[in-house]
């Protein structure tokens, strides 16, 4: 079972930096999933990840405060109006830049609902 975790654990940390670049994977639940997975399956992993330089204090932060910080916010809601007005400006049917436009503005919404430092 602890393989399986680590495993899980492994695969949803590398998604969650593909994230950081990506704004379409949600880095933060990945990056918590990551940490829960490693607390299950290894100990030495889990400690590995939460004295990471870049992702311990991202991992700690949001956990203990539901905070993001403002840097990533600015970050996170650039790529995902750039990306998506760039998707919305070469598909064709209006319903599906709607669409694009509907997971936007929620997905800001979501992003600017949580405290910043």
């Amino acid at each position: 079972m602890k393989f399986l975790y680590i495993l899980f654990g492994t695969i949803s940390l590398i998604l969650g930096i593909i994230g950081i670049f990506l704004p379409v994977l949600p880095t933060t639940p990945l990056l918590l999933l990551t940490a829960f997975c490693y607390y299950r399956g290894s100990s030495s992993m889990y400690d590995w990840l939460m004295s990471h330089p870049k992702l311990g204090p991202y991992i700690r932060s949001f956990r203990e405060n539901r905070m993001i910080p403002r840097r990533v916010k600015v970050y996170i809601l650039t790529m995902l109006w750039a990306s998506l007005l760039f998707c919305a400006y070469i598909l064709d049917p209006i319903w599906l830049k709607c669409l694009m436009m509907v997971i936007a503005i929620g997905v800001t919404w979501h992003i600017l609902s949580y405290k910043s430092e």
